[in-house]
């Protein structure tokens, strides 16, 4: 799991939200206005926001379209909560950016069922559903990756960035833009030691011929072939 950034203003909402979310296995982070979230994402990327509409000062709406409008935060999952019912202002909301759009009351398996869905859409490196390519198997769960049956043994970074090159096939990645979304946004490494964790992931997959399976793309970045 990864982190929440929940946008809400009503404590009692909050502390709810805290709470079935923190059981579910992820990290929350609690705002109660739009000043507040700023200074919050000034410092980290959540993985998922969740934002009231009604707030004060700046609403979820605008939150939502200042969030797409910066590529910083422009692919953070938004759930939109609100006690709006109308058609029209769920068509805004999802027109403004938001992701899905929840009306209070609301369930808290349901929102989190919801949670999961955008998660497995927008980024599903962050789930733990075992992925497998040409012979070549990772399991998040039991930190296992195997070649044709046989375990291949990687540290806690280079598993992290296997996982996410298979859950991103066939998309070209920077060095930067890998290390924003393996290491952390507010990581200080160097964009070489990129490099250098994609030579011993190449060098154990060679083991089971899966090395090739990572491609550098000159003057871009790498890509992993599905």
């Amino acid at each position: 799991m990864g982190t929440v950034l929940v946008v809400e203003d009503e404590p009692c909402i909050q502390e709810l939200l805290t709470f079935n979310l923190q059981n579910a296995g992820w990290s929350v982070q609690c705002a109660g206005s739009a000043e507040e979230a700023f200074k919050i994402l000034m410092d980290a990327v959540p993985d998922v926001a969740i934002l009231d509409w009604t707030l004060p000062g700046l609403s979820g709406l605008e939150i939502t379209k200042r969030l797409r409008a910066r590529d910083r935060t422009r692919t953070i999952p938004i759930i939109m909560l609100t006690a709006r019912a109308d058609e029209r202002d769920k068509v805004h909301a999802l027109e403004s950016g938001a992701d899905d759009y929840v009306t209070k009351p609301f369930s808290p398996r349901e929102l989190l069922a919801r949670i999961g869905a955008i998660v497995r859409r927008r980024a599903p490196e962050l789930t733990d559903s075992v992925v497998e390519i040409d012979g070549l198997r990772i399991d998040p769960t039991s930190h296992r990756v195997t070649g044709n049956g046989r375990d291949l043994p990687l540290g806690p970074i280079e598993f992290r960035l296997l996982h996410f090159f298979m859950t991103h096939i066939n998309f070209v990645f920077s060095r930067r833009q890998l290390l924003d979304r393996v290491w952390g946004d507010n990581a200080f490494v160097e964009e070489r030691t990129v490099d250098v964790h994609i030579r011993r992931i190449r060098s154990t997959l060679t083991e089971t011929n899966h090395a090739d399976l990572i491609e550098t793309v000159r003057g871009s970045g790498y890509r992993m072939r599905g």
